[in-house]
């Protein structure tokens, strides 16, 4: 443990920890349709700052996209933009933003307003080039963004979510790791075995009283984020609580699960640092975009549950959206919890090695 433990800290954060922000998801709109409008998007599509999703004609599936997360910035050309930059005259582009990550979003609009400035220089140079005698017009870009949900992107409004995530994993992994293992530890696991408390009735006694902690941690987080700290609660709170008692359960399932197969208090609380809290904190969006890491530390992060309660909770409180939106995340939830509490019972065994 003491080599694995810091190698496995190296490439967590030397690869997972990253405050660039580049391959941000657009979508486009091109209400123009015409060369100059399609070499507009170019200057978008061929910087390594976008990665375009998918063409649209709607707000419709904007809308879609931008909740679902498949898309954090949208642009949509008007009709005139060929017409109005050949006059020489200032075009409005808009420009949607996902104010939910306020990070991202800033830098997105950045990028977005210097892809403009340098194709606004170009057409101005054109115009030049092919202009004698007058004095050209120069045609500008006039980006007029508009930012979605967390309208003034306040930086706590975002990490706040995400840290009640954290927190419950916190609670859920390192103190029902020590359960089982402290039993063996203490000799007092001949006497549960003596009983006629089955393997089941014992997980269950064993959980029951952490998941009513984590329930009170729930409450007095989302109380303190709405009295202390002002943060919008825009969804149902009902789903709030609904989501939080599914994930809540499979990382306590995992804790216990932990703590049937290691028997060591220590060793058990090693194993539930490195397999709960550090991937809670690096690997499931709280801080850092999943989009900016790497493509194989991006595949590990489809394994850590965080990740999917994270994005369920900043949709509940950013943007409202329901179990139609987030219904793939909210499944793999369920499965998790499932599947770990499965095993754990599997695991138990009523008797002495």
């Amino acid at each position: 443990m003491g080599i694995a433990i810091p190698m496995l800290l190296l490439f967590l954060f030397g690869y997972a920890l990253t405050l660039d922000v580049d391959r941000v998801p657009l979508v486009v709109w091109d209400r123009s349709g015409t060369e100059l409008s399609r070499e507009f998007t170019s200057r978008f599509t061929g910087s390594r700052y976008f990665s375009l999703r998918r063409h649209t004609d709607n707000y419709r599936d904007i809308e879609r996209d931008i909740d679902a997360r498949q898309a954090l910035i949208a642009l949509i050309i008007p009709t005139d933009f060929a017409r109005r930059l050949g006059a020489g005259r200032n075009v409005p582009v808009q420009v949607i933003l996902d104010g939910s990550d306020p990070n991202t979003a800033t830098f997105a609009l950045g990028y977005a307003e210097n892809v403009a400035a340098g194709f606004s220089r170009d057409i101005a140079l054109r115009q030049i080039r092919l202009r004698t005698g007058n004095e050209p017009r120069l045609a500008r870009l006039d980006v007029r963004p508009r930012v979605w949900f967390n309208t003034d992107m306040v930086s706590r409004n975002y990490i706040f979510p995400g840290l009640i995530a954290v927190i419950m994993m916190i609670i859920a992994a390192l103190l029902t790791s020590l359960t089982v293992a402290r039993e063996w530890e203490t000799g007092t696991m001949e006497q549960l075995i003596s009983t006629p408390v089955t393997g089941p009735e014992m997980i269950a006694g064993k959980l029951a009283p952490y998941f009513v902690i984590g329930i009170l941690d729930l409450i007095l987080s989302v109380l303190v984020g709405q009295l202390a700290f002002g943060i919008p609660l825009r969804g149902s709170i009902g789903l709030l609580f609904l989501m939080s008692c599914v994930f809540l359960a499979g990382a306590l399932s995992l804790g216990m699960l932990i703590s049937i197969t290691v028997r060591s208090q220590l060793a058990a609380s090693q194993v539930a640092l490195v397999a709960t809290m550090l991937p809670a904190f690096l690997l499931s969006g709280f801080i850092f975009p999943i989009d900016n890491m790497p493509a194989p530390i991006r595949a590990i992060t489809h394994v850590v549950t965080a990740r999917y309660f994270v994005s369920i909770l900043r949709g509940i409180y950013l943007k409202d959206v329901g179990l139609g939106v987030m219904a793939g995340e909210a499944a793999l939830l369920v499965a998790f919890a499932v599947l770990v509490l499965a095993l754990s019972v599997r695991k138990f065994r009523k008797r002495i090695e």
